[in-house]
Order: C-alpha cells, then sequence, then structure tokens
C-alpha cells in the first residue's frame, strides 16, 4: 500500500514552515516592474488628456473673446440709415476686426419690398493676435431714400 511521506501528510489548515515563509515573502523584481509599467502608462495617459482639456478650453477662451469683439463691433455700428457701403476697420481689446458693407446680389430680392427696402451684406471678421479669425456674414436691410 502507499504511504504519504510526511511533506504530503500536512493539512492545509497546519501554517507552512518558517522555510516556506522566507522564500515566498516580497514581491519579485519582474511583478515590481510591471506595476510601475502599469502605473507609468496610467500616468502619461491621464497627462495627455489633461493636455488635450487645457489646449481646448485656451481655444474656447478665444473663441469667446472674439465673439464678444463682435458682439461689441455690431453694437457700436451706426443706424442702417446712416451706414454707408464701404469697409470699417478697427482694433478692440488687442482683436482686429473689420466689417464690410456691400449691396446683396441675388435674384431672389421681392420685386415690391425693392421698392422700400434695399438688402445689404454686412460681412464682419475679428482676428486674435494668435490668427484664429471669427467671420460672420448678415443682411441688413436700409430704406431707401424718399420711400415711405
Amino acid at each position: 500500500m502507499f504511504q504519504p511521506t510526511p511533506f504530503e501528510r500536512r493539512s492545509a489548515l497546519e501554517p507552512p514552515a518558517k522555510e516556506d515563509l522566507n522564500r515566498s515573502a516580497g514581491f519579485t523584481l519582474i511583478e515590481v516592474l510591471a506595476a510601475l509599467t502599469v502605473a507609468a502608462i496610467s500616468l502619461a495617459a491621464i497627462g495627455s488628456l489633461m493636455a488635450g482639456n487645457i489646449r481646448g478650453s485656451g481655444r474656447i477662451e478665444q473663441h469667446i473673446v472674439l465673439v464678444e469683439t463682435l458682439r461689441a463691433v455690431e453694437a457700436g455700428l451706426p443706424d442702417r440709415a446712416s451706414l454707408p457701403a464701404g469697409t470699417l476697420t478697427g482694433d478692440m481689446h488687442g482683436q482686429a476686426w473689420s466689417v464690410d458693407i456691400a449691396p446683396f446680389q441675388d435674384d431672389a430680392v421681392n420685386p415690391r419690398a425693392a421698392k422700400i427696402w434695399t438688402p445689404q451684406t454686412i460681412t464682419m471678421t475679428a482676428q486674435s493676435p494668435a490668427g484664429a479669425v471669427l467671420h460672420l456674414e448678415t443682411i441688413r436691410l436700409v430704406k431707401k431714400t424718399g420711400a415711405q
């Protein structure tokens, strides 16, 4: 009959021998390197996301400044009766701006309305010192002189 060796007779509930504890204590070099690699990759990914967020918020801030510049320029335009065709330019809060006013060129203008109103194309542009540009094009109706 088969007789197990004394080593195999040990129960699973018995504590391991002192020599087994010393041999399995701590981490191996491979385990430490694997943990450091995972930590480094995680930190690099987080850093990349943070850099992208910072760049994105800078672009949004720049866009908001350009929008506010165009709003201020539009609010400062003369009323429609005294706004002649041509180009207006200037600088506001470090942002260069221009407004181009030209007659609206389109065959879709209602001929009856054209007797009273003249459509104009208003093109407003603002440019930041960094080079970002915001371009807005709209149409404004101007009452013809002498029209009732």
